[in-house]
């Protein structure tokens, strides 16, 4: 297997087809209040975490304040438990009135104002996740009319409280609902996840006809078991979701929890890693009010965020799983560039793995790379090369390859990834150089 017609065989068997609203042609980027914040509404008690108009403009403050919407985190989404128990006297949804005084289209114009995008949750069923008014089929027109009226710009429809028949139905029903509104709103559906995520119960065809991306599997806990866990369920049913994820569809393994409490710095690191590779919405739910400095470099890695964001969108692959428990990833980018991640799932002690780029299929040539995590620069490495990466207990080593030629300078390169300078390291490679 070559490196090249891996490329263009990966490129041509994604799916092409899409949700027809010109929006997500790369993962969106933004916040999510679930994770983090959960169903917390003692604005009494806690009212800085609450989930209140508070909390959503303290994160669009720091979205706009704190350098994320420069580097594409521009949505402010929120989540379960913000609506008041019942419908108003129209039959309209409507936010809790304590906790949302200033209303949700209010909310919408002070995030457009900074330049960012209101996401709104909803449920297709009796009712929400969290026991408030959901979407019956019978309400789908009204409440896509009612968030396009607010100015809504993304809809998360989760699947509490309905069952496969009224899934059937209502999924594809709000996708029409939503563009016959004529407001642009990206649309996420939380169907396959209650399907059981794979084929015959999931139609992936149909959902990236209706859908900008879609929840597959579980929830993302603040630990790294969980992360593990989705890692692992996705990259074993690769060969399945691979091919349905492309520009305007994306499979999506939920969010960032970088910045919480449940992963060291490596793991951070690794998630990071793995969700690029992955093509996954970068969806963080944290407190980026407290977030540590650690936490925001990682978030904020130019590199890694260039790789996610790559616009020939095709989704990565797991190479590799080693007897040593070293695991290889790796993902085509545009202009003939690639990343991989080298991920170790040890729990003793950093570990050397030595390979070569032509045990990974790559063909012939000199190539480049930057170290997306210690900005080192590596000229001078043929396919053959051997060299080594030191991989610490659950952390990750990842790489950005590209063909080296003559006429274009490394640091050239680099700046796709969204370095503002010239590298200024460049080594150059021995055979069974350490890395």
């Amino acid at each position: 297997m070559k490196l090249l017609p891996v490329i263009f065989l990966l490129a041509l068997t994604s799916a092409t087809s899409a949700l027809d609203n010109g929006l997500m042609r790369t993962p969106p980027m933004g916040w999510m209040s679930w994770e983090r914040f959960r169903c917390n509404i003692d604005c009494e008690n806690d009212p800085k975490n609450c989930i209140s108009e508070n909390l959503f403009r303290d994160m669009a403050d720091r979205l706009a304040e704190d350098g994320w919407k420069e580097m594409g985190y521009d949505h402010v989404m929120i989540d379960d438990c913000w609506s008041s128990m019942l419908r108003d006297k129209d039959g309209r949804l409507q936010p809790d009135p304590q906790r949302f005084p200033g209303g949700i289209a209010k909310l919408a114009r002070y995030l457009h104002d900074r330049g960012l995008k209101l996401g709104i949750y909803g449920d297709l069923g009796t009712h929400t996740c969290g026991g408030y008014p959901g979407t019956t089929l019978d309400k789908i027109d009204t409440d896509a009319q009612t968030f396009a009226s607010w100015g809504v710009d993304f809809l998360k429809l989760d699947g509490c409280y309905s069952n496969e028949e009224e899934q059937q139905k209502g999924y594809p029903l709000m996708s029409k609902a939503l563009n016959a509104t004529g407001r642009p709103i990206g649309y996420s559906c939380s169907w396959p996840a209650y399907r059981g995520g794979l084929p015959p119960s999931v139609n992936y065809t149909l959902l990236g006809e209706i859908c900008n991306l879609w929840r597959n599997y579980d929830d993302i806990q603040d630990s790294w078991d969980s992360v593990q866990d989705i890692t692992d369920w996705f990259f074993d049913n690769q060969e399945i979701l691979q091919p349905e994820a492309g520009p305007g569809r994306w499979n999506d393994p939920d969010m960032l929890i970088i910045g919480n409490f449940g992963l060291s710095v490596d793991q951070s690191r690794s998630q990071m890693a793995l969700w690029a590779i992955m093509a996954a919405p970068l969806i963080m739910s944290n407190n980026l009010r407290t977030l540590s400095s650690e936490a925001r470099a990682i978030l904020q890695n130019g590199a890694a965020i260039a790789i996610n964001q790559d616009p020939m969108g095709v989704q990565g692959r797991r190479l590799l799983q080693e007897r040593s428990h070293i695991e290889v990833y790796w993902r085509p980018l545009s202009q003939s560039a690639s990343a991989l991640v080298f991920l170790s799932r040890r729990q003793d002690m950093p570990y050397r793995y030595h390979t070569s780029l032509a045990k990974l299929n790559y063909t012939a040539g000199s190539y480049e790379a930057y170290d997306v995590f210690t900005g080192k620069t590596l000229s001078g490495l043929s396919a053959t090369t051997e060299f080594t990466v030191s991989i610490n207990p659950s952390g990750v080593v990842m790489w950005y390859w590209v063909p080296f030629t003559l006429e274009t300078p490394a640091w050239l390169y680099h700046s796709r990834l969204g370095c503002t300078r010239k590298l200024d390291v460049v080594l150059q490679i021995r055979p069974s150089m350490f890395i």
